[in-house]
């Protein structure tokens, strides 16, 4: 938006706020904040807030604590459903060491690093991320129960879509904030809903998302429903995807598209080679892009949830999709991510990925044709197509071989993520959950 320091002042006399956020996220993607008066704004936008980084995951040790908050004042937003006299606004901020060095542990720091990489290969990125999410009955405390709150599918309407009012909320308050909004529907599952961003540049589209789960929720609250970004929340139903739909720009031309292409499907040779990264490294960037025990679950279970690594033209049975496009707009959708990622990870990851094909000048399989979930086991052989990890645990394994994604995300998020992600694998295989009980309590 372009904001200057005198406009945040003016802004927040004229509108009377008298609370400001100060947003920020952990390494697993959790929203974070610490808030001040608006007393205390001077102090904030010279980003002298200081707070306690090894109270957050990933962060720093107890020794090491004191860090900075610095505000990106063209985040800079009035929340609507604050009260209208004495308002909420917030900043999302980047990390600061004592010494005014960026911390690079903050995974919006990491993010920025892989942006200035393209950057400096002439290259701008534009992303377009499709959110989906369910939205669940609560009991009489306001605790989610297990029930989605209607038995719509694709594209329902009132009264099927209950949620119709909410999502509706949901849009017209990410519109109060200033952000564009391409569309919103019902999603096939019960109780399941998608909104989707208007494409922007890879540092905004991660910030779209972190702000995207805070209005979700909190409007979801206010209409005595539960917002949940679960991947895989429900048996026989399909799991929250988050399709992330990639186009390369160079000197603002998509350099994705090639109307020569002897394909004839329309894309550049840096298309090909980018696509050709992503598949190189998808095995490694699944911990990124799915980066829980439960992300799996929605990766083995069908309902047009990719399960194998291949690319198509517009066949949704795929790995990475090229949409149909219009006026030489050629973009990647990579349709693995789900909506539990870091945002700034897993777009930091993507990029060094496809990039990494760009300057290796890798070349891309040959795509396939016809629906891979129809497919045998030995035809898949044939047309050599690999299978993504089945579990988290599998996903490990991967990320730990890949040197690419290691050096995107940067050894102080590398290590410490992996060992949680290694603590979380463990938890779960050692815990005995319903099913098992439920199958063999009775029985043995």
């Amino acid at each position: 938006m372009g904001y200057t320091e005198d406009d945040i002042k003016m802004l927040v006399g004229e509108n009377d706020v008298k609370f400001i956020r100060l947003q920020f996220t952990d390494m697993f993607g959790t929203l974070k904040n610490i808030a001040v008066t608006s007393n205390q704004l001077e102090k904030v936008l010279k980003g002298k807030c200081m707070f306690d980084g090894s109270s957050i995951d990933g962060f720093v040790r107890i020794d090491e604590s004191d860090m900075y908050l610095k505000p990106d004042i063209d985040t800079f937003a009035i929340f609507p459903w604050r009260p209208q006299h004495g308002k909420v606004a917030r900043f999302i901020c980047d990390l600061y060491n004592p010494d005014g060095t960026p911390f690079e542990g903050s995974p919006r720091y990491v993010l920025k690093k892989a942006i200035k990489k393209a950057n400096d290969m002439g290259f701008d990125f534009n992303i377009g991320p499709e959110c989906e999410f369910f939205l669940f009955q609560t009991d009489d405390s306001g605790e989610p129960v297990v029930k989605p709150n209607d038995k719509g599918s694709y594209f329902d309407i009132a009264p099927i879509d209950r949620g119709e009012n909410t999502r509706r909320e949901i849009c017209l308050t990410l519109e109060d904030l200033g952000y564009d909004i391409e569309s919103s529907h019902h999603e096939q599952a019960f109780g399941q809903h998608e909104v989707d961003f208007k494409y922007t540049d890879a540092l905004k589209a991660a910030d779209n998302i972190v702000t995207l789960k805070l209005v979700v929720r909190t409007v979801a609250q206010r209409n005595g429903v539960f917002a949940s970004f679960m991947p895989k929340p429900l048996n026989e139903q399909s799991g929250s995807g988050m399709h992330i739909n990639i186009s390369l720009l160079k000197n603002g031309i998509n350099i994705f598209s090639d109307k020569n292409d002897k394909s004839g499907i329309g894309m550049s040779k840096t298309a090909y080679h980018f696509l050709a990264g992503l598949i190189e490294h998808i095995k490694g960037l699944s911990l990124i892009t799915n980066p829980i025990v439960n992300s799996y679950k929605r990766l083995n279970t069908g309902f047009d949830a990719p399960a194998y690594i291949a690319w198509s033209v517009s066949n949704r049975s795929t790995l990475i999709r090229i949409p149909s496009q219009m006026n030489g707009n050629t973009r990647i959708e990579l349709r693995n991510p789900d909506v539990a990622i870091n945002p700034y990870l897993a777009f930091s990851a993507i990029i060094c990925a496809g990039i990494d094909g760009i300057e290796k000048n890798m070349k891309a399989p040959d795509y396939v044709n016809g629906n891979i979930y129809d497919m045998s086991k030995q035809r898949r052989e044939e047309l050599n197509i690999q299978r993504l990890p089945k579990t988290l645990g599998e996903a490990i394994e991967e990320f730990e071989k890949d040197d690419i994604i290691k050096q995107a995300l940067g050894n102080d998020i590398y290590y410490k993520y992996i060992s949680a992600k290694k603590q979380e694998w463990k938890e779960y295989c050692n815990t005995v959950n319903q099913w098992e009980l439920d199958k063999y309590l009775n029985i043995y």
